[in-house]
């Protein structure tokens, strides 16, 4: 499954952390649950147990939340969900250590270190813009943010999702033609520490950047664009933010 904000159980659980940040934990379980009942690929099971995980009363049902969406992760073993095994083996291992098992409390934190490596993704990736650009140009870090604009970026921002790009290019400022363009990094890369960990264990949206040029080599004509309902609601998120980017 490609991770998609549009999808019935990931919005369930956005709405259920909207009802989180509002100080409404006892909603915000029912979506939860509502979501893992829902849920009907491993993808969304791994998900929804993820977020029940995060409202049970005691620390053996939170394991078992826990351990049922390692499970399910296990499962997809992609790089969708590769990123997240880090942060779910060491809130294991600490259940573990809670619960008074030092053993199974150390061999957990030792596969979240194990884990946590840079990206294993190997594309292919893509970058969303409203720039008419050309195949061989090379994007480049430095640019104002879409969504700070007085921002200089110190990283230049690809994903490996090409309907993701299509959204980015979709939200981007200016009023030329949406387009989303193949690239390639000319260097190293890391998880976007401003999604990853964040809303969503690890990084389902496969979100990267460099401080090295991207390629261009190619572009996407066709992609899943959102519907105007659905993006306008994006623009008033976006709006809205006041979290501070990671530059």
């Amino acid at each position: 499954m490609e991770f998609s904000p549009f999808n019935p159980v990931i919005k369930l659980c956005l709405q259920g952390m909207s009802f989180e940040d509002k100080g409404m934990p006892e909603e915000a379980a029912q979506l939860f649950l509502q979501a893992w009942e829902e849920a009907s690929d491993n993808h969304e099971k791994f998900l929804a147990a993820h977020y029940a995980a995060r409202h049970q009363k005691t620390l053996s049902d939170r394991l078992k939340w826990l351990e049922t969406s390692l499970e399910f992760a296990l499962k997809i073993n992609d790089d969708t969900v590769k990123s997240a095994l880090p942060s779910l083996y060491l809130n294991i291992s600490k259940c573990h250590e809670d619960l008074g098992d030092t053993e199974k409390s150390k061999k957990n934190a030792e596969l979240s270190i194990l884990h946590k490596n840079h990206p294993s993704d190997k594309g292919p990736f893509y970058h969303g813009t409203k720039a008419d650009l050309q195949i061989g140009d090379l994007l480049t870090a430095g640019g104002n943010s879409n969504y700070q604009s007085e921002l200089k970026m110190n990283h230049i921002y690809f994903t490996a999702l090409a309907n993701g790009a299509g959204l980015a290019a979709a939200l981007a400022k200016g009023d030329g033609a949406e387009r989303v363009y193949i690239v390639e990094s000319t260097g190293n890369f890391e998880n976007d520490p401003n999604v990853t960990d964040k809303k969503f264990p690890g990084n389902p949206t496969r979100s990267y950047r460099s401080e090295m040029p991207l390629k261009i080599i190619g572009e996407v004509k066709e992609w899943d664009r959102p519907n105007p309902e659905d993006l306008q609601r994006f623009r008033e998120k976006l709006d809205n933010n006041e979290g501070k980017i990671i530059n």
